[in-house]
């Protein structure tokens, strides 16, 4: 009941939006209000298990998730429909004023069994070679929090979230520009290695940099295409 009155708000609040935005003068804080109602406020711990951090992500990355949700590469119902209507412009503006905040993270998840963990751990910090599947670190960044300009960074997200993603990919419910990495790697795991990675990235203490990377720790290990982000604001 309590999170379907909170799509419900955010839904109404939305609806209020120009489609070109609100006026300049408007606090770009009351502006994403209609975000911050699932995404928490700044020191607010996210409740809702399937719902990710979105602040600090590099901009370019969250910009094109609100693109890939405006012509449906993503699925869910209520962004859909919240980002249906802003201009370009004003997805960029809700990008970057979310990439620039750094808010503390909250605690992280128990640690999983030692199997689990250290098939998880292996994935992201080493890959599967035979079975063709990249380190995650190698494009998130080894710190995994994230690169700039368009990857985002991995830690302080709920492990049910991080299952629900590699499972979307899967299956085939969220998709990137072609090629698309991420379905081509998910595609080589198992249920198993799906909750390894969760489970190990959920435990993994947020390091004290948690700004994204400037570069990769290496050149990518495969093409991987991407929604340009624009330069600027323009």
């Amino acid at each position: 009941m309590h999170r379907l009155a909170t799509i419900v708000s955010c839904l109404l609040y939305l609806l209020c939006l120009p489609a070109e935005g609100i006026a300049a003068d408007d606090g770009m804080g009351d502006r994403v209000a209609a975000c911050t109602a699932c995404h928490a406020e700044e020191g607010i711990r996210l409740e809702d298990g399937y719902v990710p951090r979105i602040h600090g992500k590099p901009a370019g990355y969250l910009y094109n998730q609100l693109v890939n949700y405006q012509t449906l590469r993503r699925r869910n119902a209520t962004m859909n429909h919240m980002v249906s209507h802003l201009s370009r412009d004003y997805l960029y503006e809700i990008a970057r004023h979310f990439a620039e905040r750094h808010p503390p993270y909250p605690a992280a998840a128990e640690r999983p069994g030692r199997a689990l963990a250290e098939r998880g751990e292996q994935l992201v910090r080493e890959g599967d070679p035979q079975a063709e599947v990249p380190a995650c670190a190698s494009c998130h960044g080894e710190r995994l929090t994230g690169v700039q300009p368009n990857t985002p960074g991995l830690v302080g997200l709920p492990r049910q979230y991080i299952m629900a993603q590699l499972g979307a990919w899967q299956v085939g419910t969220r998709h990137a520009a072609a090629p698309d990495c991420m379905a081509e790697i998910t595609a080589r795991l198992d249920g198993r290695d799906v909750e390894a990675v969760a489970a190990w990235l959920a435990a993994r203490p947020v390091p004290d940099n948690t700004e994204p990377a400037d570069t990769p720790i290496a050149e990518p290990p495969m093409d991987c295409g991407s929604v340009p982000a624009p330069d600027d604001n323009a």
